[in-house]
């Protein structure tokens, strides 16, 4: 089993190493351009009278110049990747020590009326999307995060397989990752989208042969008047007719100019992560169809997306003022690479948007994998379908929580079974939530689950353990209880829901409380529901008397030796310890 920890530490020292080397063979080629620049210059100083060996020697010092210059450059792009990786591999060391707390925290995604995404702790700070989120790109952070709040309970093999072949393609990910890292992109895929599917044309099908045929007629009044067969004022004037037919369009071009200078660093990020989507081998079904997605065209994604971005580049070239004014007066440069943006948003705006969703699709599952591979110890629940038990699960732990401050518990809830667990303050009931919960929602988006071994028949999700008020609804704390119990009384009516409950109905007196509580736990035992309700409210374990399908379960805390302490032990049976008065007197509050 390979340890994650030590796999990051060398590949932190490999890649430090590798970065180091590349910067020295950076420094010496930059020392060979300018030994060339001053040999060059000095060659055409000596032989300056004589111009034929002046002209060669400062011909073959260009050549050797830019040929220097493009090495330099591949290995600074190389250096680059490399400290990307540095990067990706200080992080995970980082977030293994529990140093995460600075990262994205997911707030935007966060909602008080979704099924369960604000009660088990999945956004904001230290919580689940933080820990896990290894995502690049906004639209991959999106659908992360919407995979996690998804509740489905569909195709969870499959969404298995691909994560536990991702785990094992733990350097594919982080190149992947890496070469995202290389390239900040300004503007959004769905933004991209909606413009290249609104995108209007300006020109004309007689474009595509108008430059051609025009930089043809420019080259043979070149050649003319080098023969002097006729004047080079007619240049001037062909000069003045080709900046005259460009700025016809010049509007236009400047606006559709505008629009790809905000998207080319997209299209060159896509394309690079297209291509290793391309050259990659899987075996899931999941990953090969998502693969055959972006390769049933006549040409590789990433070749059009390559395409494309030259395209871009070759407009953004019209910034250079000389380049500018001679290209399109004598070659009408600005038309010929405006046709053929147009030609290519003609021909792919439609496929675009599901190329992105390749991208965003690996960028999050990486994530997914990521975490499969960064807790070995964790299974992937043995999926069973019309079984009689929801979960049976061996050594259930939270995921969060160390191994070396983890308590974990054997949990087996049957279909249709209510549990009511009670416990003294701090003695671990929220903690048992967020763990089962957890365990759903995880089991559905298809990562390991923290547990020894664990059999799962698929369920949605909802809970309800976290309620506030609200003044700018104008809602008491009460009716926003009432609020959120009326939406799962709703949703159980129309499909099969897992329900977990904290301390229902905490906004009115004890009495009402303990008859509004006892009358939902009776509603939902009787709707056939499966769930866990905590409670310090022991009357309501009554109910175990009544009803075959309600078990009262507990955690224990003892006072030995004037200190509280806990085993936090899922147990069968009712508590009996409270602490809540030792706890005022041990902290001098009474």
């Amino acid at each position: 089993m390979i340890n994650p920890l030590e796999f990051y530490k060398n590949n932190l020292d490999k890649y430090q190493a590798e970065t180091k080397r590349l910067y020295k063979k950076m420094t010496a080629f930059s020392l060979y351009r300018l030994g060339i620049f001053l040999i060059t210059v000095f060659g055409v100083y000596l032989s300056f009278n004589q111009w034929q060996v002046a002209l060669l020697i400062g011909l073959v010092g260009v050549v050797v110049f830019v040929v220097l210059l493009s090495k330099y450059t591949d290995i600074k792009r190389l250096r680059n990747f490399n400290k990307a990786l540095v990067a990706i591999n200080e992080e995970e060391i980082k977030i293994a020590s529990g140093d995460f707390y600075e990262r994205d925290k997911g707030l935007k995604f966060q909602d008080p009326h979704h099924f369960y995404s604000l009660d088990i702790d999945l956004f904001g700070r230290g919580s689940f999307f933080q820990f896990i989120n290894r995502t690049t790109i906004k639209e991959g952070t999106e659908l992360l995060a919407n995979n996690l709040k998804a509740n489905n309970t569909e195709d969870i093999i499959l969404r298995q397989q691909a994560i536990k072949e991702l785990s094992n393609k733990t350097k594919w990910q982080q190149h992947y990752s890496a070469t995202s890292r290389l390239i900040e992109v300004e503007t959004p895929a769905k933004q991209i989208i909606s413009w290249l599917k609104d995108y209007k044309p300006f020109l004309s099908k007689i474009m595509q042969r108008l430059p051609l045929i025009y930089s043809v007629l420019t080259l043979t009044l070149i050649a003319l008047t080098f023969f002097k067969i006729i004047g080079g004022s007619f240049l001037l004037y062909w000069l003045l007719l080709g900046l005259a037919i460009t700025g016809k369009y010049l509007k236009n071009i400047n606006n559709l100019a505008s629009n790809t200078d905000k998207i080319k660093d997209t299209f060159r990020q896509y394309a690079l992560l297209l291509d290793l989507i391309e050259n990659e081998t899987f075996s899931s079904e999941l990953l090969q169809e998502k693969q055959k997605k972006i390769q049933s065209q006549e040409k590789k994604a990433s070749v059009i997306f390559k395409e494309f971005s030259k395209f871009l580049d070759a407009l953004d070239n019209r910034n250079n003022i000389i380049g500018a004014i001679f290209g399109n007066g004598y070659f009408l440069t600005d038309i010929r690479n405006s046709y053929k943006i147009e030609q290519w948003i003609n021909k792919h705006a439609e496929k675009v948007s599901d190329w992105f969703s390749v991208v965003a699709f690996f960028d999050a599952y990486n994530a997914l994998g990521n975490f499969a591979f960064n807790h070995p110890r964790f299974v992937f629940p043995q999926i069973v379908s019309d079984a009689n038990s929801i979960i049976k699960a061996k050594d259930l732990g939270h995921p969060m929580l160390k191994n070396t401050k983890r308590v974990d518990s054997n949990l087996t809830i049957n279909n249709e079974q209510f549990f009511i667990v009670t416990g003294a303050n701090m003695a671990g009931k929220s903690t048992f939530l967020r763990t089962v919960s957890l365990h759903i929602v995880m089991s559905n988006v298809g990562l390991p689950v923290c547990a020894k071994t664990s059999e799962y028949s698929p369920v949605k999700l909802i809970t309800s353990m976290r309620t506030t008020d609200s003044l700018t609804d104008d809602s008491s704390y009460f009716f926003s209880e009432l609020t959120r119990l009326k939406f799962i009384v709703d949703a159980i009516q129309k499909e099969s829901y897992f329900i977990v409950l904290d301390e229902i109905l905490k906004g009115t007196n004890s009495t009402d409380k303990a008859i509004g509580s006892r009358k939902f736990v009776e509603k939902l035992v009787a709707s056939n529901t499966t769930g866990i309700i905590a409670t310090h409210d022991l009357s309501l374990c009554e109910i175990e008397k009544e009803l075959e399908d309600v078990k009262n379960y507990y955690f224990d805390a003892e006072i030995i030796n004037d200190e509280l302490h806990f085993d936090y032990k899922l147990k069968e049976g009712i508590c009996k310890n409270m602490n809540a008065s030792f706890l005022l007197k041990k902290m001098n509050i009474v």
